[in-house]
C-alpha cells in the first residue's frame, strides 16, 4: 500500500495537470456571476474587476501563451497533453470545473472570461495536498460562502474559513510542477522557507491591502481585505521593492584612469524571491551608465564573479533562445529570438533559467525539464553586491554621473515582439535608481 501511495504521488507530480477529481464535476450554472456578487459587495467587486484575478484568462500574454503555445503543444505532444486542462485549472477555474476544455478564446465572450472570480475563492474549502500546488484546491459551490470573518450576517449562509485567510489558498495555484517534475512556480514555497512566514506575515497581508472599506451593504470594516491583488504587473507595487545603493572608490574621474563602482541591492520588502512566479519569462536586470558633462553615455558591464551558469545572468545580444516557440508554431529552421531582448550587453540579469528536454533555454514552463543550473534571483532580505570596473574614456568631460537603474519586465522584449504582444506586456518598469557624481 505504501508503494502504491508513493507511486500515485509521483504520478500526480509528473502528470497531475490532466487529472483532478473535480475537473468537469460541475456546470457553469452552479456558480454565480461576479455581477451578482457585486450587487451587495460593490466596492470589492469594482476592485476585483480591475485586478489581474479578473483578467487571468483574457489578459493578453495569458491568451497568447495558451492559445498560440501551450494548447497547440498539448494537442500534438503527449508528454505535455495535460496542460490543455492544467493551465485552465488556475487561469479559468470555472471552465476547468465545468469541463469546458479547451475553452473558446476570450473573443468568444464565454464564462471562461470570468477568470478567478468571487465564486472560486469563496467556495474553496481546502486543498488535497499537504503542501499545495497545481490547482489542488477543493471547491464546493452552493449557498454557503466561505468567509474570512466570524459571525457575519448576510442574505446567504456564511461559514468562517481559516483556509481562506491562509497562504495555502494562494499556494494551490501559485506553485506548480511541470509534467517533467520540475518546479516552475514556487512562490508559496519561497515564502514558506523565508523569514516572513516565521513572523506570520501572509501573502494576503501584502497583496490584499487591509484598511477601511465597505465590504457589503451597510457593513463597514476598518481592516477590510481589499481585492486589488497588486503584484509585479503594477509599477506602483514594483517601485522601491528592492533597495539600490551605489558607491565608488574615487570621487574624481581622471580620463584614462580606472574607477571601481559597487552596487548593492537589498530585497527588504518582497516576501519571496524577485522575480517570482513564472520566472522563465520574468526579467529583472541592472543597468549602470556613465554620463559626462556633454551628455555622452557609456554603458558599464558588470564584473564577472565566475559562478556556475553565470553566462545566463549577463546580457548578451548574440545569444538566441526560446526555439521551442517556433517548433510549436510550425516555423521551419527557427533559430529563436534574442535571449535577453533589448537589455544592453554586460548588464546583470537576476534570473533562474529554465531548460527544455533538449537542453535549450525556454519560456514554456510546461516544457521545462530542469531549472537548477543557476538561480541568481534576489531572495527575501537578501543582498546582492555587484561590482563594475570602468576605465574612464580619455574624451570624457567631468563631472561624470554614474547612474544605476534596476528594471523589470514581464516577458523579454524579443518574445513580446515575436508574438505580437502589446508593448505594455514587455516594457521595462523601473524598480529603483541610484546615482553618484564623479568630479
Amino acid at each position: 500500500m505504501k508503494r502504491l501511495s508513493l507511486f500515485l504521488g509521483v504520478f500526480f507530480l509528473l502528470f497531475g495537470y490532466a487529472f483532478s477529481a473535480q475537473m468537469g464535476k460541475f456546470k457553469y450554472s452552479d456558480f454565480k456571476k461576479p455581477k451578482r456578487c457585486g450587487i451587495c459587495h460593490k466596492q470589492i467587486y469594482n476592485e476585483w474587476k480591475q485586478s489581474l484575478m479578473a483578467k487571468s484568462f483574457v489578459h493578453a500574454w495569458d491568451d497568447v501563451e495558451y492559445f498560440k503555445l501551450a494548447l497547440p503543444h498539448a494537442l500534438k505532444f503527449e508528454k505535455v497533453a495535460g496542460v490543455k486542462a492544467g493551465c485552465i485549472g488556475c487561469h479559468s477555474p470555472l471552465a476547468f470545473l465545468s469541463g469546458d476544455i479547451p475553452p473558446k478564446s476570450p473573443k468568444a465572450g464565454t464564462r471562461a472570461n470570468e477568470g478567478v472570480s468571487c465564486e472560486v475563492c469563496h467556495n474553496i474549502t481546502g486543498t488535497t495536498e499537504k503542501v499545495p500546488y497545481n490547482f489542488s484546491y477543493v471547491i464546493k459551490p452552493g449557498k454557503v460562502k466561505q468567509a474570512p470573518r466570524k459571525n457575519i450576517k448576510a442574505p446567504h449562509k456564511v461559514m468562517y474559513s481559516s483556509f481562506l485567510r491562509s497562504p495555502e489558498l494562494c499556494g494551490t495555484c501559485h506553485d506548480e510542477a511541470s509534467p517533467y517534475g520540475a518546479w516552475v512556480k514556487e512562490t508559496y514555497r519561497e515564502w514558506k522557507n523565508g523569514p516572513y512566514s516565521k513572523q506570520g506575515v501572509r501573502c494576503q497581508d501584502c497583496h490584499m491591502y487591509h484598511g477601511p472599506g465597505k465590504a457589503a451593504r451597510g457593513r463597514f470594516h476598518k481592516d477590510m481585505a481589499h481585492h486589488n491583488f497588486h503584484g509585479a504587473h503594477f509599477e506602483s507595487k514594483l517601485a522601491g521593492a528592492v533597495d539600490l545603493a551605489l558607491y565608488a572608490n574615487k570621487s574624481k574621474a581622471v580620463p584614462g584612469g580606472v574607477v571601481k563602482i559597487v552596487a548593492q541591492l537589498f530585497n527588504g520588502k518582497v516576501g519571496h524571491y524577485i522575480p517570482s512566479g513564472s520566472t522563465e519569462e520574468r526579467m529583472l536586470w541592472l543597468e549602470v551608465w556613465a554620463i559626462d558633462a556633454t551628455g555622452k553615455k557609456w554603458h558599464i558591464p558588470v564584473d564577472k564573479k565566475g559562478f556556475k551558469g553565470e553566462e545566463y545572468t549577463i546580457a548578451n545580444s548574440k545569444v538566441f533562445a526560446y526555439q521551442a516557440m517556433g517548433e510549436i508554431m510550425g516555423i521551419k529552421n527557427f533559430k529563436g529570438v534574442k535571449r535577453d531582448g533589448d537589455v544592453p550587453d554586460g548588464a546583470r540579469i537576476f534570473r533562474r533559467p529554465f531548460f527544455d528536454p533538449k537542453g535549450r533555454m525556454t519560456i514554456c514552463q510546461w516544457y521545462t525539464k530542469s531549472n537548477t543550473l543557476v538561480d541568481y534571483r534576489i531572495g527575501p532580505r537578501e543582498t546582492k553586491v555587484e561590482t563594475y570596473t570602468w576605465r574612464v574614456p580619455k574624451d570624457a568631460k567631468a563631472p561624470i554621473t554614474i547612474k544605476a537603474t534596476l528594471y523589470y519586465s514581464l516577458v523579454p522584449s524579443s518574445v513580446g515582439k515575436f508574438l505580437g504582444l502589446p508593448k505594455s506586456e514587455y516594457k521595462p518598469m523601473v524598480v529603483n535608481t541610484a546615482s553618484l557624481v564623479l568630479k
